[in-house]
């Protein structure tokens, strides 16, 4: 190949001009297409590379320039960024640094909203008492869909409002197509299209705006695996429960000198499990459904430039976290109706929820949860947001979800039989579980297909109850141990 390459730009391009006889390219496109599609591949990105090398030579020689420290300072930055040893844990320490910064920054704020929504709602039950409103249709409307909306704003709005202005700040800066630049390998071994790792970046903030976001993608057939997978990447509405349990069972394992590192670290090999599931589920299907050559992507880094701020603002707030809160809370409202309906609704002297609960006790033993847990899933399919407030609401037998302090929580979970096990298999099940109906319903509108729609709801699931039954057997025969 080094042969191949020599001949193909050193002695053709001797003149400088790049002129090339004709037998000579008949030949070098004989040889290319003898070999298999592994080496066609390779002998591709070095002939692309050394025809940069060859450029940047003559450029050298021809072209004089003046030094410039802000052209040497930003090749500097790449050599960091792009390094083989380096630019991978940058990556991390940055993705680490977005997730402190959007936890920490949304804690505050949350509390707030939470706060002044559920204050409006004592004004707005006493508003209908005051008109003399039939009891259900007081509690239909505001302890049902009135209070799932301030569930899911309280909770979903702040860490938007956070993490996509610093997304879009890493975006504008450049920054983002040298990750993408360190995972082209990783997804050109799963078959799949080195931009996919722009598109999973934005599944963090929502599914729904990385299935958009997907559109970067010029292969259908690329494109189609990047919108299947992103629903691997826990997003806004997954981020509470899963900081939330590291933090009241996994971090209260270690001593509390470390408990706060152990419960980000937690939070951390979760993210990256679902990378890895991300990975294996691309190359799974480039083999089966979606067979293909993964295309050419031949990246060439922009600049460093400055943010601009008021881009930033209106493409973070209006097109990325408006876009998305609006849907949310339009699948949210009647949502919170259908738990108020199953949780008053009476039959034999039983709840409907409780009914669904019964049936579903079985296959959530199986995996590491229970019944309960797992209809709190199904009812909260319109918004993840809403499942930690439908799990206390079962679990307290009320009529009505009800917001509890972390102490509270861990007792009222321990008391509905709950270990460190529970709690990590429900990590993993929030992780991989199927999207919700804003992100479902965003897939359908991108693809157009009824078939790929369904697809990518049962194989996520599925994948959640395969991993979350192995990993409950597992802990158990540790345990056992």
């Amino acid at each position: 190949m080094e042969n191949l390459l020599s001949w193909s730009t050193k002695e053709n391009l001797s003149d400088g001009v790049g002129k090339v006889k004709n037998e000579n390219v008949l030949k070098i496109i004989e040889i290319i297409n003898s070999c298999d599609q592994e080496t066609r591949k390779r002998i591709e990105d070095d002939l692309v590379e050394s025809i940069y090398q060859t450029a940047t030579k003559i450029t050298s020689r021809c072209v004089k320039k003046k030094k410039n420290g802000i052209i040497d300072f930003e090749l500097k930055l790449d050599q960091l960024f792009t390094s083989r040893y380096f630019g991978f844990p940058i990556m991390l320490l940055l993705l680490t640094s977005v997730f402190f910064i959007t936890i920490k920054g949304a804690n505050v704020p949350s509390k707030l909203i939470a706060s002044g929504l559920f204050w409006f709602e004592e004004h707005l039950k006493s508003f209908f008492i005051l008109l003399n409103s039939p009891r259900w249709l007081t509690g239909f409307l505001v302890d049902g869909v009135y209070r799932s909306v301030a569930w899911v704003v309280s909770v979903m709005f702040p860490p938007m409002a956070i993490f996509f202005p610093i997304f879009t700040i890493l975006e504008d800066a450049g920054y983002l197509p040298r990750v993408a630049f360190n995972l082209d390998k990783l997804f050109k071994w799963a078959g799949a299209h080195g931009k996919q790792a722009l598109t999973m970046g934005m599944g963090f903030g929502c599914n729904a705006a990385g299935v958009v976001s997907t559109r970067i993608i010029d292969s259908p057939r690329e494109r189609l695996i990047a919108i299947l997978t992103n629903n691997f990447v826990p997003c806004n509405g997954r981020w509470p429960l899963i900081i939330m349990l590291s933090s009241i069972f996994v971090a209260a394992s270690f001593p509390a000198s470390i408990s706060s590192f152990a419960a980000a670290g937690t939070v951390l090999l979760i993210t990256l499990f679902g990378i890895l599931i991300t990975l294996l589920v691309s190359k799974f299907l480039s083999k089966t459904l979606l067979k293909g050559e993964p295309s050419a992507f031949k990246l060439e880094l922009p600049p460093y430039r400055k943010p601009q701020i008021l881009r930033i603002l209106y493409t973070s707030f209006i097109d990325r976290t408006l876009f998305v809160l609006g849907r949310a809370v339009a699948m949210s409202a009647p949502a919170g109706g259908l738990i108020w309906i199953l949780g008053n609704v009476t039959l034999n002297g039983k709840t409907l929820m409780s009914y669904g609960v019964d049936f579903l006790q079985p296959v959530g033993k199986a995996i590491g949860l229970d019944g309960v847990i797992l209809l709190a899933y199904i009812i909260a399919i319109p918004a993840n947001e809403i499942i930690i407030p439908t799990i206390i609401m079962i679990y307290s037998s009320g009529s009505k979800m009800i917001d509890l302090e972390l102490d509270q929580l861990k007792e009222l979970f321990i008391q509905n039989e709950w270990t460190v096990l529970t709690a990590i298999c429900l990590m993993f099940f929030s992780l991989l579980h199927y999207p919700c109906s804003t992100t479902t319903w965003t897939i359908y509108k991108e693809t157009r297909s009824v078939k790929w729609t369904v697809i990518s709801n049962l194989l996520p699931l599925t994948i959640a109850f395969i991993v979350c039954f192995m990993v409950y057997r597992i802990g158990m025969l540790l345990i056992g141990s």
